[in-house]
């Protein structure tokens, strides 16, 4: 079943109001589930008789798998690995950086999530997954399983601007310190508004990464955010999107009429801008376009799956044997490609179709294959073959913030005649408020169905 405005519209309003007054249930804190301390070399947790499903990786689609593993399959000890204490959404952020919304509508607690869900918790950072002895080695410890589900959202291929030598490592670092592209949670996003907000006036440049990336059409929300502040604040500033693409997409009419109507005298937009070099020390960005010296940068190199899907060797390989950058599974199944007992959920699935290649990078996406790995996982240890299930994808993007204004992008899944996953895309460029609305609940369903 695919989701669209109608089903979730409908039953949105309760959830909406869990968001607005925060997840935390009463007395939660006095009764916290507790994680486990221990070191590298010990086993973090002995074995019981129940099947044990690890979830590695505690974003929009870990926890969404660890709460449906606790609902579908009950007689499952569910374990959610973590290195961060805190949840912090990436969605929904652009919308935080202008405070539309604040910290605590993005911010969640894994402890008193889990506690309220009733799977167990470890912060924690994996070292090495040893499919073969179904193992993970992390940095309190190591423990089995029976299965795996990773999420290792996605990491930045610094490397490919700068190289692997000492120097390429010491401008990759100065990179992420002082122009992060903040699409990995959360220090970054915390730098990146406190650029904006002492920003004084000038160029501010974001280039977008070549696709696949992470959530395609937030780069031009996030531009028009900050054109949105610049404007409101009177800041002398123009933001330059500097875009790999030969033209923004998805949603493209919608964010091409808010840029004539709204912001024109603070964005340009540069298509067919590739990326040659990069220097953030004289802050200077040379592309396929033009040059550019910028004041301030969001600077965002190639994106790839997460360092845990190297770790747990799941990264595909081209017929030359190099490394595609995203992990190799199923299609249809999402388990790995020759380990069913291994599955990956959210930005790092690899190619699904031969058509449009990826799933969107997205939270949603990730969301659904939460909930359609959590009950896969529930069928097999039930003893039944599960059916297939696709996701979908609903995005909502700002592009204005007084009056608040967004134009959403629509994405359904079905497997053709051919036995090939098809997509079909429906584009809402409409600019209105009622849109807004309709993201927030959204987002209210969404953390609901995280969170509980």
């Amino acid at each position: 079943m695919t989701l669209d405005r109608r089903h979730f519209l409908a039953g949105a309003a309760g959830a909406s109001a869990t968001l607005l007054t925060g997840c935390a249930t009463p007395g939660a804190a006095d009764k916290p589930m507790p994680f486990f301390i221990g070191t590298a070399g010990q086993s973090l947790m002995p074995r019981g008789k129940a099947p044990r499903v690890v979830v590695a990786g505690g974003g929009w689609g870990g926890l969404t798998a660890a709460r449906h593993l606790r609902k579908l399959a009950p007689q499952a000890e569910v374990v959610l690995l973590e290195k961060n204490p805190v949840f912090f959404s990436c969605p929904l952020s652009n919308k935080w950086l202008v405070d539309v919304v604040d910290d605590s509508f993005l911010t969640h607690d894994y402890l008193r999530v889990a506690d309220r869900i009733g799977y167990r918790y470890v912060q924690c950072e994996v070292t090495q997954v040893d499919r073969a002895a179904r193992r993970l080695h992390t940095t309190a410890g190591w423990l089995d399983y029976d299965y795996l589900v990773l999420g290792p959202g996605i990491r930045y291929a610094y490397e490919a601007w700068f190289g692997d030598d000492a120097e390429g490592r010491a401008a990759a670092d100065a990179t992420r310190r002082r122009f992060p592209a903040a699409y990995i949670p959360n220090a970054e996003h915390f730098t990146l508004k406190r650029a904006l907000r002492s920003f004084k006036g000038g160029d501010w440049v974001m280039n977008l990464p070549p696709p696949p990336q992470r959530c395609p059409p937030s780069p031009y929300e996030r531009a028009y955010m900050v054109a949105w502040y610049f404007k409101t604040n009177g800041i002398k500033g123009k933001v330059t999107i500097l875009d790999h693409k030969p033209r923004i997409a998805p949603i493209g009419p919608g964010f091409k009429a808010a840029f004539e109507e709204l912001y024109k005298d603070y964005i340009t937009y540069v298509p067919n801008a590739h990326v040659q070099q990069v220097d953030p020390f004289n802050q200077r960005i040379r592309t396929s376009a033009g040059d550019m010296h910028f004041d301030h940068a969001v600077l965002m190199a190639p994106h790839q799956a997460g360092d845990l899907a190297w770790k747990a060797d799941a990264i595909g390989r081209r017929p030359d044997g190099q490394a595609t950058g995203w992990t190799d599974v199923h299609p249809q199944k999402l388990h790995l490609q020759g380990d069913d007992r291994v599955y990956v959920i959210g930005d790092a699935v690899g190619q699904v179709s031969p058509t449009f290649r990826f799933y969107p990078k997205a939270g949603h996406v990730a969301n659904q294959h939460g909930q359609i790995v959590a009950g896969y996982i529930a069928e097999r240890l039930a003893g039944r073959e599960p059916a297939v299930r696709l996701p979908d994808n609903l995005c909502y993007m700002m592009v204005n913030a007084s009056p608040r204004e967004a134009i959403s992008v629509q994405f359904d899944y079905q497997v053709g005649a051919e036995g090939h996953i098809e997509q079909k895309q429906i584009d809402d460029n409409d600019r209105r408020a009622g849109l807004v609305v309709e993201n927030f609940r959204w987002a209210g369903l969404k953390f609901e169905d995280m969170f509980g």
